[in-house]
């Protein structure tokens, strides 16, 4: 999956779950400057951080990144 796209949907679950980044950042153990950095693609999610955000936005990871998710055999 493309990193632009999956920092637009890291996005859109955020705020669909009504967080803000520096919340999510707080659940996820990692600094805002990371996370922002995942939402606008500069920075490329790895398999972990994905992984934790789909656990703390209680979504499966095949809704936050199939392309990845299926491509490792991760299930959830």
């Amino acid at each position: 999956m493309e990193k632009n796209v999956l920092a637009q949907r890291i996005r859109a679950f955020r705020k669909l779950k009504g967080l803000t980044q520096n919340e999510l950042a707080q659940r996820l153990g990692v600094s805002i400057a990371v996370l922002g950095a995942v939402e606008r693609g500069t920075r490329k999610a790895d398999e972990s951080i994905i992984l934790k955000i789909s656990e703390t936005l209680g979504i499966d990871p095949e809704e936050l990144a199939p392309d990845f998710v299926s491509s490792r055999g991760i299930r959830s």
